[in-house]
């Protein structure tokens, strides 16, 4: 199954190591149009406010495609707080099936699922380490540079 990383789940190393497949490759690079990156809710594992998409006329995020396989999902289901068995309301984020557009090509538009949160009230930024990871892994994979610069522009706590 095809899985759409655009926060911290871009870092291979940490997909790597959620996953527990010490070779996962990404099948591409993707763009997601007419969403933009928000922080809706604050980590407890964290301890500051992490990824989610919303839904934003004209705007676009980037991420990476990733073929991984059920038990690889249940992992990353567990890590981002999903149980499936639960009451929508009480997981941390929900699975969702999406269109993205590999390497940006809207006429090849391509089936994924992906992690949307559960917002909750308040202000939530990310960490200053939480940015570098998602940093990190935009520049792995060599996204849009002018995504980049919207991604370092991002504020952060403290």
């Amino acid at each position: 199954m095809l899985y759409f990383a655009y926060g911290s789940n871009m870092n291979i190393d940490q997909m790597r190591e959620r996953c527990g497949n010490r070779t996962l490759q990404a099948e591409c690079v993707a763009k997601l149009e007419d969403h933009r990156l928000v922080f809706p809710r604050t980590s407890n594992k964290r301890r500051c406010g992490v990824a989610s998409i919303g839904a934003s006329k004209g705007c676009e995020v980037w991420g990476v495609v990733f073929q991984i396989d059920e038990l690889e999902r249940e992992k990353l289901d567990s890590y981002e707080g999903y149980n499936p068995g639960s009451e929508p309301k009480e997981n941390s984020y929900l699975r969702r099936k999406i269109q993205v557009a590999p390497d940006g090509d809207e006429t090849r538009p391509l089936s994924v699922f992906t992690y949307v949160a559960n917002p909750q009230p308040g202000e939530h930024k990310p960490s200053r380490d939480y940015k570098k990871t998602i940093l990190d892994g935009a520049r792995f994979w060599n996204l849009p540079a002018h995504y980049i610069r919207k991604l370092e522009a991002i504020s952060v706590s403290g």
